[in-house]
């Protein structure tokens, strides 16, 4: 009987990558940021899970719900670069990505960096500035570099970028491209706190006394682990028939009569990472269709376009992902 006991134990998948540092350390960032959000837990889950996925991140949410702080907490729970950017219409691509400023001393340009030479990247407002300046982040967030006056200047690594943007206000915004959307890994959406909730911040904020809210939060992960956390999600093993199952749901987005543009191979790229990153969350070397599902919807919503005909009938793409994740067979 010891050795039936033993054997589960001897063939266990977590024994083949060693997931428990990386566990402990998502550990400590919740700990950190739960030390002044409330609730939020799914939101939080999707931006820790697209700093193990080496991805960026659009967050969505009305005013006053936490988009700008919780960016702010996480970027401090980690010994990291952190800039913020707060996007405006007169805001020009230089003022992100840095100028050539000509030294007097030899005669020659010297390139200033700009804000967005840093680890973690907080955008605030995306849809404020026009697309001139929208389209200064194509290069950044996809190769991780950007070319000024024929030079190319690598980011220093990790390199992810945190957006937040107004669903609600129209006046002054600029609707993103799709191509930069789809740079992004998660489009997260944050809802308003329940009563309970919302009670506990009441609580919380009248006990801060004037204290600072990011006060009590400490860092606690380096960049070198966490580029070593991005290398052990890279070897979470996925299964043959579960990346057919990805393929098979990105096409039939391709396919559906609802949608009007479908994912296109960068979105089964990003829901393959996402799911490997969901896996290791969760102390897995290996990854379900479970994680697949809880990441297709953060993932295609913002990358799929709905008919105008069912866009006028209130049908949004959240309804048409799930009825395709529904559709879709999962594999046994």
């Amino acid at each position: 009987m010891q050795n039936i006991e033993t054997t589960p134990s001897d063939l266990s998948f977590t024994n083949r990558i060693d997931l428990s540092e990386l566990q402990e350390g998502i550990a400590l960032i919740k700990g950190e940021i739960s030390k002044v959000i409330v609730g939020q837990k799914g939101m939080i889950d999707m931006l820790i899970a697209s700093i193990l996925a080496n991805g960026h991140s659009l967050i969505e949410g009305v005013p006053g719900v936490a988009k700008t702080i919780s960016a702010k907490l996480l970027a401090k729970s980690l010994d990291v670069g952190f800039s913020r950017i707060q996007f405006t219409p007169d805001l020009m691509p230089s003022d992100i990505l840095g100028t050539s400023v000509f030294n007097m001393k030899n005669s020659e340009f010297d390139f200033k960096q700009g804000p967005i030479f840093s680890n973690m990247i907080l955008i605030d407002e995306i849809n404020r500035a026009p697309a001139k300046t929208q389209a200064a982040l194509f290069e950044v967030m996809e190769e991780r570099q950007v070319t000024i006056d024929g030079n190319k200047y690598k980011m220093e690594l990790p390199f992810i970028v945190l957006a937040t943007q107004n669903p609600v206000e129209q006046e002054g915004t600029y609707r993103l491209p799709e191509a930069q959307l789809d740079r992004f890994l998660f489009k997260i959406d944050i809802d308003y706190p329940n009563i309970d909730e919302e009670v506990e911040i009441l609580n919380r904020e009248h006990n801060l006394q004037g204290k600072g809210k990011t006060d009590q939060v400490t860092a606690h992960l380096s960049a070198t682990q966490i580029i070593k956390f991005q290398g052990l999600v890279e070897q979470i093993k996925v299964e043959s028939h579960l990346i057919k199952y990805i393929a098979d749901m990105i096409v039939n987005t391709r396919n559906n009569p609802f949608l009007y543009l479908g994912a296109s191979p960068r979105a089964s790229i990003a829901i393959l990472k996402a799911s490997k990153a969901f896996a290791a969350m969760d102390g897995r070397d290996f990854v379900t269709p479970e994680d697949i599902k809880r990441s297709a919807i953060p993932v295609l919503q913002h990358r799929v376009i709905v008919t105008p005909e069912r866009e006028m009938e209130g049908v949004t793409t959240k309804q048409i992902i799930k009825q395709i994740i529904e559709a879709v067979e999962i594999p046994r």
